[in-house]
C-alpha cells in the first residue's frame, strides 16, 4: 500500500504535485498510473502559477541549493519547475509509482534538465534514507497527510536535510471554489455542501491510515517539534477567473466527477440532480458551458530550517 505522494486522491485541494486530489479514486494500488499520467500532468500544469510564486518566495532564503528533493513528485511537473527555478541544483523526484517517475524522467528530458535530474522509487518517509546525500531543500506537497504518523514523518524528513537545509511543506490553505453560491439551478450553496462531505471524507481517510496518529494541524509547531527552526508561512492564490479556459473547465469537470462518484450517495436528491446537470456536456447549465465557471483557491506553504 503506497502512502506517499498524494495517494487516495486526497482531500480539499485538487492537486498539488501531480496526483489527483479529493475522494474518489481509491488506493494507489487500484490506479492505472500509465492511463492517469497525462491527466495528472495537465492538472499540475494548470496550477503552475502557484508553484512559481512559491518557488520565488523560497528562493529568497534558499539561495544556492545543491540538492532539491520533491517528496511525492507524481509525474514531475513541479520537479521540473524546481530545476528551472534553481538552475545550479540537482533535482531528485521521489514517488512510489514507477510509471509516474518514468513520465517525470521524460519530462526532464523534454525540458533539457535530464543531466541533473534523478528519481527515487519507494514509499515515504523511509525511501529518503536512500538519498546519496542530504537535501538542501526538501519539498513535500500534500503528501505528508497521507502518512499515518505525521510527527514521525516530519522528523524523518528533517533528518534528511543538510545542516542549514530547508523543509517546505505544502499543507492546508483554502478549499477550491468553481462556481458562485447561486448558480441558477438547484439550492444555492451546493459547493459548500460538497466541501463539508470532502472534509468528512478526509477525516475518515486519516483515521484509516496504518499507524494513524491524531495531531493538531499547527504546522509551525509540528516543524519545531521535529527539531527545525526559523519557521515561516505564506499562502499563494490560484485565481483562474471566469469565463474559464477549456483546460480549466476540463479540470473542474474532472474534480466534480470524482466528487459525484465518491459522495453522490450522501447528497440529497436535489443536490445530486444539480450535480448531474453540472456534469452533463449537453446541458447548457453545465460547467462545460456556463460563463461563471472559475477556479479559485489558496495554497499554504510552511518552511523551517535544520540548525547548522
Amino acid at each position: 500500500m503506497a502512502h506517499d505522494a498524494h495517494h487516495d486522491t486526497e482531500h480539499r485541494h485538487e492537486q498539488a504535485n501531480g496526483r489527483p486530489h479529493g475522494p474518489g479514486h481509491g488506493h494507489d494500488t487500484d490506479m492505472d498510473w500509465n492511463e492517469l499520467g497525462p491527466l495528472l500532468e495537465t492538472q499540475a500544469e494548470l496550477f503552475t502559477p502557484v508553484y512559481e510564486r512559491a518557488m520565488a518566495w523560497l528562493a529568497k532564503e534558499v539561495t544556492e541549493p545543491g540538492l532539491i528533493v520533491d517528496a511525492g513528485s507524481g509525474p514531475g511537473v513541479v520537479s521540473c519547475l524546481f530545476a528551472e527555478a534553481f538552475p545550479a541544483a540537482r533535482i531528485v523526484a521521489v514517488d512510489s509509482s514507477g510509471p509516474l517517475l518514468e513520465r517525470a524522467r521524460a519530462r526532464a528530458a523534454r525540458h533539457g534538465v535530464a543531466d541533473r535530474f534523478g528519481t527515487l522509487l519507494g514509499e515515504l518517509p523511509g525511501i529518503l534514507g536512500e538519498l546519496d546525500y542530504p537535501a538542501d531543500l526538501l519539498w513535500a506537497s500534500q503528501s505528508l497527510h497521507h502518512l499515518g504518523d505525521q510527527r514521525a514523518a516530519l522528523a524523518a524528513f528533517a533528518e534528511r536535510l543538510a545542516p542549514g537545509g530547508t523543509l517546505a511543506l505544502l499543507e492546508g490553505g483554502l478549499p477550491l471554489r468553481f462556481l458562485p453560491r447561486d448558480i441558477g439551478i438547484g439550492r444555492p450553496g451546493l459547493q459548500a455542501r460538497l466541501g463539508a462531505l470532502q472534509e468528512d471524507w478526509f477525516t475518515r481517510m486519516r483515521a484509516e491510515l496504518p499507524g494513524s496518529v491524531a495531531a493538531v494541524e499547527d504546522w509551525p509547531v509540528l516543524l519545531t517539534a521535529a527539531g527545525l527552526t526559523h519557521t515561516r508561512t505564506r499562502s499563494f492564490l490560484l485565481d483562474l477567473p471566469a469565463p474559464a479556459t477549456d483546460r480549466a473547465r476540463a479540470y473542474v469537470a474532472a474534480a466534480l466527477s470524482r466528487l459525484r462518484e465518491a459522495c453522490g450517495d450522501e447528497l440529497d436528491p436535489d443536490d445530486r440532480t444539480t450535480l448531474d446537470r453540472l456534469l452533463d456536456p449537453s446541458d447548457r447549465a453545465s460547467v462545460h458551458h456556463r460563463s461563471d465557471t472559475f477556479v479559485l483557491g489558496a495554497y499554504t506553504v510552511h518552511t523551517a530550517v535544520r540548525p547548522g
